[in-house]
């Protein structure tokens, strides 16, 4: 029996606030990881909405947007984009030095942020 999408949302809430305790952690990447799981549950939520069965399992936060035909406003889109882009280096780092460089505070706290704004906007979805 697939998840309700109740339950996906439940999840995404969870997941957002473990992303802002790493952030409060200074655990950067794993707050971009976390933001990233949190929006892919949501979008997954709203799969199961849509046609009430299992989401695919994919991590591909475009490729979800687009089965679900939403029409996301331009600066969310833009950011659900650089999100999807970002996670991949956080999730399977080269070199982790260059890239606790680069996902500094206030990156991720910006991050953090459009993240929580993106999650409710698709709440209102629901």
């Amino acid at each position: 029996m697939p998840k309700k999408p109740e339950e996906w949302f439940k999840q995404a809430d969870y997941d957002i606030k473990t992303a802002e305790i790493m952030f409060d952690n200074k655990r950067y990447i794993y707050a971009v990881f976390m933001c990233h799981l949190s929006i892919e549950k949501a979008l997954k939520g709203l799969y199961a909405k849509e046609f009430e069965k299992e989401p695919s399992k994919t991590h591909n936060l475009i490729y979800l947007v687009e089965k679900i035909k939403l029409e996301l406003p331009e600066d969310l889109n833009e950011f659900v984009f650089l999100l999807s882009r970002t996670s991949v280096p956080t999730r399977y780092p080269d070199d982790l030095k260059r890239i606790l460089k680069n996902y500094d505070k206030m990156k991720i706290k910006d991050m953090l942020g459009k993240s929580r704004e993106v999650l409710k906007w698709l709440r209102k979805k629901l």
